[in-house]
């Protein structure tokens, strides 16, 4: 999923970087001037990313039960199957970063390629959040991400190895798998969570990472938008490019499809009027109201959003 094709490393580095650097982003929207109009919280309340990006209920009530009302919410069957690819995708990085510092340079072919099998037990530690009647096809699209992305990290190593036969073990794992995931974030500058998490960081960039299970809608880029801002407001380092990887299921196999994005003006200011409203119906205990696109399948807060 972290890995860009030719074709859109090419688009990454000769047209978005080139257009960023044409069309600077306004001093006032960068993350550092968080203590400045219009980044400058203007209410005393700490939202995650998720809260301020997530558009699934259009007129916020969703955040408003959950905030002020206390409503527990209880995740849909596919808000639980993508925290579940979720963790599978990071537990694989993770696990290829550990196998290559074990084993080194000259065996860690060998050790990858034995990795490329997930095995039905680290499958069901993973999938037994899932309701049983899900757990059959969540596990078989676990096993399908596990496989996909251990090829792929086989033959990144292969590729390194042919093109650099003397490198080292830190420098093998920094190009094979240059992110960082479930980068952790404290936004509270900007008057976001202290403990904000990114999918990934490709540190390379770098570039913030945002991996969907679900259709593609225009309000996603919000996300990218939200943590660049954080690791601006922290760093002082721009941050001007976004990349959503949507991943969707076939059968046996998997599509992946990436929007890569500059994070610009017009982006920035779209989170940060999603970000100032939000806080205020927070603040304030303004209700809403239902949405009237409501759609209580798919809804955390379910048929209590009409009861409360």
């Amino acid at each position: 999923m972290y890995f860009l094709s030719e074709d859109e490393r090419r688009f990454l580095l000769k047209g978005l970087i080139p257009r960023a650097r044409r069309n600077e982003v306004s001093a006032e929207l960068r993350g550092w001037n968080w203590h400045e109009p219009p980044l400058e919280p203007l209410y005393d309340v700490r939202l995650g990313v998720w809260e301020v990006a997530g558009r699934y209920c259009e007129s916020g009530r969703d955040l408003f039960l959950r905030r002020v009302r206390d409503c527990a919410l209880k995740p849909s069957p596919a808000m639980a199957a993508g925290s579940v690819y979720h963790s599978t995708l990071s537990e694989l990085l993770v696990s290829v970063k550990r196998i290559v510092y074990q084993v080194g340079v000259a065996e860690c072919i060998g050790a990858l390629s034995q990795l490329r099998e997930p095995g039905p037990a680290r499958i069901a530690a993973v999938v037994e959040r899932i309701p049983p009647e899900h757990r059959e096809t969540v596990g078989r699209n676990c096993s399908s991400l596990w496989r996909f992305e251990a090829d792929r990290v086989v033959a990144r190593v292969q590729e390194v190895l042919a093109t650099y036969p003397h490198v080292g073990v830190d420098s093998l794992v920094n190009q094979v798998a240059p992110v960082i995931v479930e980068h952790r974030l404290d936004g509270s500058f900007l008057g976001l969570s202290k403990n904000l998490s990114t999918d990934a960081l490709l540190v390379s960039g770098p570039m913030v990472v945002d991996i969907k299970f679900g259709e593609p809608r225009d309000f996603h880029r919000l996300s990218t938008a939200g943590y660049a801002l954080a690791m601006e407001a922290l760093y002082e380092h721009p941050v001007d490019a976004g990349c959503l990887v949507y991943v969707r299921f076939n059968g046996g196999g998997l599509r992946v499809e990436r929007d890569l994005h500059l994070i610009d003006d017009e982006l920035r200011q779209w989170f940060v009027e999603e970000r100032d409203s939000k806080m205020k119906m927070v603040f304030e205990e303004i209700d809403p109201g239902r949405a009237d696109s409501c759609r209580p399948e798919e809804c955390p807060v379910g048929e209590g959003c009409s009861q409360a």
